[in-house]
């Protein structure tokens, strides 16, 4: 029988990483929580979530006619006000020529004189409530305090809102945060600086950073523990965002063989070591013990040594024994 043509790989140790992997969400750690300065009914949306605003866009609108009206009450009142005004000033005048001619008595002219620093004051009230009352009618249109992208907006045209209800979220672009709930049974191995990698639901990775903090308490509803970590600027990443984190507990050095190359029977895995006999190489199927798989390989716990020739491919074919050769 012609030797088998197989390809040959040497084994070497090479660093491995015990790690988990969990879900996580994206957290802006320049988010602004936008609430209505004075309550009423929702009038007008002007944005939708996801929209990059500038500071000073206008969000969404309060309805203002109870308001308009006010001021618009209020209005004339100072006109009114104003009309008493101008009628206790020619009173007071008035009132200075007779006292001066002897005609009315000082006390008498003392009175027209507070009527009319009474109507002043009162007109001056009048007008500072208007002032406020305009200051008001501008709470009526909500503004993005500052730039970024809309975050959910969990209200309504024609909803009633108060200073409590949250409107929408302002993301300030850029900094982000990962929050990750570890499982308790992990607790022993999270420690500030592990490696912390985000990896989409493909294990492509998005972006690297450490643990930068372990919460001190276990959350008693999901028996979790919070860990959080800072990213880096990345277009592909935003706030709100489900992901998946990896945390890496420690890393050492051992054997990882391809995960092609490994034969399963039952329970247990094999994997073909090339060795010489009379003069010939054949591929002896040796019991291995397998650990985690690290993208493409099997981590080995057993069963090889450094520096052994494994076969990684026509492995189907081969037997206990079989000839080999190695080529493509």
């Amino acid at each position: 029988m012609p030797p088998a043509k197989v390809e040959l790989q040497e084994v070497q140790p090479v660093p491995l990483e015990e790690a988990g992997e969990f879900v996580a969400t994206l957290r802006s750690l320049r988010s602004t929580a936008i609430r209505p300065d004075v309550p009423g009914r929702i009038r007008r949306i002007d944005v939708s979530s996801g929209d990059r605003v500038k500071q000073g866009t206008p969000l969404m609108q309060i309805d203002p006619r109870r308001q308009q009206a006010a001021v618009s009450s209020q209005q004339a009142a100072i006109q009114a006000q104003r009309a008493n005004v101008e009628l206790a000033r020619q009173e007071r005048d008035r009132g200075k020529a007779l006292l001066d001619g002897g005609i009315i008595s000082q006390q008498d002219f003392d009175q027209l004189a507070n009527t009319y620093s009474t109507a002043q004051a009162q007109l001056e009230s009048l007008e500072a409530q208007l002032t406020e009352q305009r200051v008001n009618l501008q709470f009526f249109q909500v503004l993005a305090p500052t730039t970024g992208i809309v975050g959910d907006i969990p209200v309504r045209v024609g909803m009633y809102v108060t200073s409590d209800t949250d409107l929408t979220t302002i993301d300030g672009e850029g900094a982000l945060e990962v929050y990750v709930q570890v499982p308790v049974e992990y607790a022993t191995d999270l420690a500030v600086r592990l490696p912390l990698t985000i990896v989409d639901n493909a294990g492509k990775e998005l972006a690297k950073t450490t643990v930068s903090y372990v919460a001190p308490r276990v959350d008693s509803q999901t028996q979790s523990i919070l860990v959080k970590g800072r990213l880096p600027d990345s277009a592909a990443l935003r706030s709100d965002q489900y992901v998946r984190a990896r945390i890496v507990w420690r890393t050492t050095e051992g054997l990882a063989v391809p995960v092609l190359a490994v034969t399963r029977m039952g329970n247990q895995h094999f994997i073909y070591v090339a060795e010489s006999q009379e003069g010939k190489t054949v591929a002896r199927q040796r019991p291995i013990q397998v650990g985690e798989i690290v993208g493409d390989n099997f981590t080995v716990r057993s069963g090889l040594e450094p520096n052994e020739q494994i076969v990684v491919s026509g492995v189907q074919t081969l037997f206990d024994g079989a000839p080999i050769a190695a080529g493509s």
